[in-house]
């Protein structure tokens, strides 16, 4: 019987614990979507910093997220595909890693959970900082495919509500994939999941690219902003152990 009561408290703690980890998932995407919408710099100063981002773009000869969106138009359903892949893969895609390195890779999660927030917190410095309109709203031909190749109207008041048009740069689509991706690569003991992992950002940018709501220094800056979260966090995991090992030293030896 006193096995059977222990047995069930173990269940329920595990319960309670997941649950607790559903929750704090949900705030870390909700928690992000909240502070895009409140780092609202304006539509002028948005647009005219695509106007920057396009002219780095020119100098550094990589401006060709045209290019990318007229090659998909050539396939068929192609467009449609992606535009609902960008309203799904990034909430989805993270989701489903954290969930997998839960339930498979326990050791692992709290870094992992951990670089994902820090990235949110990064990312919301740089809508602050530099709120860009994305391509499609950049007023320089690249169409906004996800609502004419879905059911879903991006400029829609009703959409529009959701989020902030204008957080753009970084790319947090990119930030997260590359986290997730590196999970995968770093975790995954199949060779096939190890590669799945090392993909996923590159599918990523096409669809954030190819849907025209993001420009590739976007993707550059989310890149370079998913390497801030994992140092942050690798530096402080670091500093606690060497915390840890500081009071462990100090503490006096038993009689």
């Amino acid at each position: 019987m006193a096995a059977t009561l222990r047995a069930m408290d173990v269940m329920h703690g595990r319960r309670t614990r997941a649950a607790l980890e559903v929750v704090s998932i949900a705030a870390l995407y909700l928690g992000g979507e909240l502070f895009r919408g409140l780092a609202d710099g304006g539509r002028a100063a948005a647009v005219g910093h695509a106007d920057d981002v396009v002219r780095v773009e020119r100098a550094l000869h990589v401006f060709g997220e045209a290019a990318v969106q007229r090659a998909v138009h050539h396939v068929y359903g192609l467009p449609s595909l992606l535009g609902y892949a960008y309203l799904t893969v990034h909430l989805a895609g993270t989701v489903a890693v954290l969930v997998w390195v839960y339930r498979r890779h326990r050791h692992a999660y709290g870094r992992v959970r951990n670089v994902f927030v820090a990235a949110n917190a990064f990312g919301v410095v740089g809508y602050t900082l530099f709120p860009t309109a994305p391509p499609r709203l950049a007023g320089i031909g690249i169409a906004d495919t996800v609502s004419h190749a879905t059911s879903i109207d991006l400029t829609s008041s009703v959409a529009s509500s959701f989020y902030n048009p204008y957080a753009a740069f970084p790319s947090m689509h990119i930030a997260f994939a590359l986290i997730a991706g590196a999970a995968v690569w770093k975790l995954a003991d199949r060779r096939r999941w190890r590669v799945a992992g090392a993909v996923y950002p590159f599918a990523v940018l096409l669809v954030i690219v190819a849907t025209g709501n993001h420009f590739f220094l976007d993707a550059a800056a989310g890149a370079v902003v998913a390497a801030a979260a994992f140092a942050a966090v690798f530096a402080a995991g670091r500093l606690s152990t060497r915390a840890r090992s500081i009071r462990a030293e100090s503490l006096p030896w038993p009689a």
